[in-house]
């Protein structure tokens, strides 16, 4: 086992702690903080392949535009910080969650291990200026699409927050 296996061991164990306290917590704020960390360590794990530009991309894409917009969400529709009982879920609905969380681990995994059978997969990739080609000639719609989507999503989560409720059109029981 070399430095490279611990190292990306090590980042993994905690991407995946960070993702399940993500989606765990009480509180959406620190939600969302843990979300930066998991994004943050599968960066890691990118950088540790020897995928610099793949880890670029996941640092300005997810962490630094993604998780900007959800908080910005979050502070502009005036979630609750704290824990909420409106927002919370029984007994019954964690544990439905948990095991179908993990019948998909399992039916991934039964596939993966199944078609690849304990082999290494070689990728025969390109050069960098061959991803940029593909990216801003073929793919740049695509992209320019996703961007006005975070524009529009933004503008909404403003208009919303500056909506002010009716007395009248609230349902009282």
């Amino acid at each position: 086992m070399t430095t490279l296996d611990v190292l990306f061991t090590a980042v993994g164990v905690i991407a995946a702690a960070s993702a399940v306290l993500s989606v765990t917590t009480r509180h959406v704020v620190h939600a969302a903080l843990w979300l930066v960390v998991t994004l943050g360590t599968l960066a890691g794990c990118y950088l540790v392949l020897g995928a610099e530009l793949i880890a670029l991309v996941q640092v300005l894409i997810y962490v630094g535009a993604v998780v900007v917009l959800v908080l910005f969400a979050l502070m502009l529709t005036r979630a609750p910080v704290g824990p909420s009982a409106e927002h919370d879920t029984g007994p019954v609905q964690r544990v439905a969650a948990a095991v179908v969380a993990a019948g998909t681990t399992a039916l991934l995994a039964g596939v993966l291990l199944a078609a690849l059978g304990g082999r290494t997969v070689q990728i025969h990739g390109g050069s960098t200026t061959e991803l940029a080609t593909q990216l801003f000639g073929r793919w740049v719609w695509p992209f320019e699409l996703l961007s006005v989507l975070l524009l529009v999503s933004l503008v909404a989560a403003l208009a919303i927050s500056r909506l002010r409720a009716d007395p009248d059109s609230e349902v009282r029981s």
